[in-house]
């Protein structure tokens, strides 16, 4: 870290720490570069989340109640007010790490704030891309404040002095909800533990690779393997897991969570990755890439941003099993080099994204630093 932010305090501040996803990926490599900062978050689950025990984190008033922590969607109406209780005065650079609330913290004039944001909340802007804020138990609740939380929402925006995007995609989000300029740096991504099969030890099979949950759109993929006939394996676990399995044929096998080495093994002996869902950016297709298979993927959000039609994968126009159906047949007569994914992939190493927000970090706070307050 460059000589004149090493002895800054620095806050780190993020939604909610309950388990160890893309987000949470950010936040480690954040908190890597940053070994002085301090971690806000509304709840920490320790024990699913060691990643982080070894660091200060700061809880919420939200830490105490009951439950809370497997229950996250409780969380979205009360969040709002646990940001803004963190007493944040002594730090003189705040990163935060965004889907929803944590940009909402308040800052002193002399504290640089800047927001790495994931997405502007899909549930307040686009939940046609996400129906599960509109579904559950606590429904009610969320439909009941979506309004408030929108207006508090726009307040919030205007709180970071400086946007980062995770994906042109997201930066085109912010523009249209924020009316932010924003600097895309992409996620990281551990391609390091990824690599390609051996020509012997390639298998036949497709794989989908995902939380089993309506927006994945794991049920079209279903739908057009069990047209296709091809061998589809499914890795991964969630609330929609018994209705797919019971749609699925016998070509499809359903393997629960699989993760390191195990997870790996299956990328890279696969044929290719299907990917269906409209993404903000999408880690998963990254890692099929550096294990060196491509991508059948729908042809809208950030896979557009890490995968090339034609030349490490295949684009699908439309959400449909027919569409997929299409792309498998045209990927069938194609011949992908596993050397131009791995090299696609390398794009989006976690040393590549420290280099970035470092520079970045350091740029802004200079800037920041020389101005009048």
């Amino acid at each position: 870290m460059k000589q004149s932010l090493e002895k800054l305090n620095i806050a780190l501040v993020h939604e909610w720490i309950v388990n160890f996803a893309g987000s949470e990926k950010v936040l480690q490599a954040l908190a890597e570069m940053y070994p002085q900062a301090d971690i806000f978050t509304t709840v920490y689950d320790r024990e699913k989340v060691p990643e982080f025990a070894n660091r200060n984190v700061v809880t919420s008033f939200l830490q105490n109640i009951p439950f809370v922590k497997s229950r996250r969607e409780l969380l979205i109406p009360f969040a709002p007010f646990a940001f803004e209780q963190f007493d944040l005065s002594k730090y003189d650079l705040v990163i935060s790490s965004t889907t929803m609330a944590a940009k909402g913290i308040i800052t002193k004039p002399s504290t640089l704030h800047i927001s790495y944001c994931h997405t502007p909340p899909r549930y307040l802007y686009e939940p046609n891309l996400d129906p599960r804020a509109q579904k559950g138990a606590f429904s009610w609740l969320r439909n009941k404040t979506m309004h408030d939380l929108r207006l508090w929402d726009k307040v919030a925006s205007d709180r970071p002095d400086v946007y980062i995007a995770n994906s042109r995609y997201v930066s085109n989000r912010i523009t249209k909800y924020y009316k932010k300029d924003s600097t895309v740096i992409y996620p990281p991504v551990s391609v390091d533990r990824y690599f390609p099969a051996k020509v012997e030890d390639k298998k036949d099979y497709y794989l989908f690779v995902s939380r089993l949950v309506d927006y994945k759109r794991c049920d079209i993929v279903i739908e057009a393997f069990n047209d296709l006939g091809y061998p589809l394996k499914v890795i991964g676990y969630g609330s929609d897991e018994g209705s797919l399995q019971s749609k699925a044929k016998d070509n499809i096998e359903f393997l629960g969570g699989k993760f390191g080495e195990e997870l790996a093994k299956y990328f890279r002996e696969a044929k290719a990755l299907v990917f269906a869902a409209e993404e903000d950016f999408g880690i998963v297709p990254v890692e099929a890439l550096a294990s060196g298979i491509p991508v059948i993927a729908y042809g809208v959000g950030g896979a557009t941003e890490s995968v090339e039609d034609g030349e490490t994968g295949v684009f699908f126009d439309e959400q449909t099993s027919d569409s997929i159906v299409s792309a498998v047949k045209k990927f069938e007569k194609m011949k992908i080099e596993p050397q131009k994914c791995v090299k696609a992939a390398a794009n989006f190493s976690k040393e590549i994204f420290k280099h970035k927000m470092s520079d970045f970090v350091e740029k802004k706070w200079q800037e920041y630093n020389h101005k009048d307050i």
